[in-house]
């Protein structure tokens, strides 16, 4: 091997021997490094809490059909487990249309509803299980965390039941496997609360901005609100 030759090869060789090296280096150092991320703490929504909420579409139960979806905004922040505001006010709680029930020439219209979904100011969502609850100081309490619970499961049977053109939509408990109705609250009328007599064919009107409870029938974690 001449001279030439013989510098040709080793130069190969020094270039060759760098090249494995730079790559070991870069495949060492240079690898981007899996962080480690910490689970996100979660909070727990006691069941039989009551989220305070306002209709933003108008109901009818001449007009609804089952599974018509519906969105609330919540109006005053919940609170999980140690105090922790998990549901600010802004979220929404999505529910659909469970039963619908026309009026009837005896009877007045009536729509059953239930809630699914909560979804926070940051598009983030979260599956619930939830029913209508009135906000009746009988029906409801707040503990020293500002947590409003319901104090009657009773109120996972409310429904909207029509009360006529002058006092809009109103909260009953159907009673009887659904053969009557008793009534609950009013959400936006003056009567006070107790039995009345229903007017002929009137529908359950629940206009937008009605404002009720969502009890849950279960409990659920969220993360802290940001």
């Amino acid at each position: 091997m001449n001279t030439n030759h013989r510098a040709l090869w080793r130069a190969t060789y020094f270039l060759v021997l760098l090249a494995f090296i730079a790559g070991n280096t870069v495949s060492t150092f240079g690898a981007p490094q899996k962080s480690k991320r910490r689970p996100v703490p979660l909070y727990t929504v006691a069941a039989n809490t009551v989220i305070r909420v306002r209709l933003n579409d108008r109901l009818n139960s001449g007009e609804a059909r089952v599974g018509d979806r519906f969105s609330t905004n919540v109006t005053e922040p919940v609170h999980g487990s140690g105090g922790v505001e998990v549901i600010p006010v802004g979220s929404k709680i999505w529910g659909r249309v469970s039963s619908v029930k026309r009026a009837a020439r005896r009877s007045p219209g009536n729509i059953t509803v239930a809630f699914y979904q909560v979804e926070l100011p940051n598009g983030k969502r979260y599956a619930i299980n939830g029913s209508l609850s009135s906000l009746q100081a009988d029906d409801v309490n707040a503990d020293n965390e500002g947590t409003v619970k319901g104090k009657s499961n009773r109120k996972r049977d409310a429904v909207f039941i029509g009360g006529g053109a002058a006092t809009g939509a109103i909260i009953g408990a159907i009673a009887g496997g659904g053969k009557g109705a008793g009534i609950g609250a009013i959400i936006g009328g003056g009567l006070g609360t107790g039995a009345r007599v229903f007017e002929k064919e009137k529908e359950a009107d629940v206009k937008s901005g009605t404002e009720f409870g969502v009890i849950l029938n279960r409990s659920v974690r969220l993360p802290r609100a940001r």
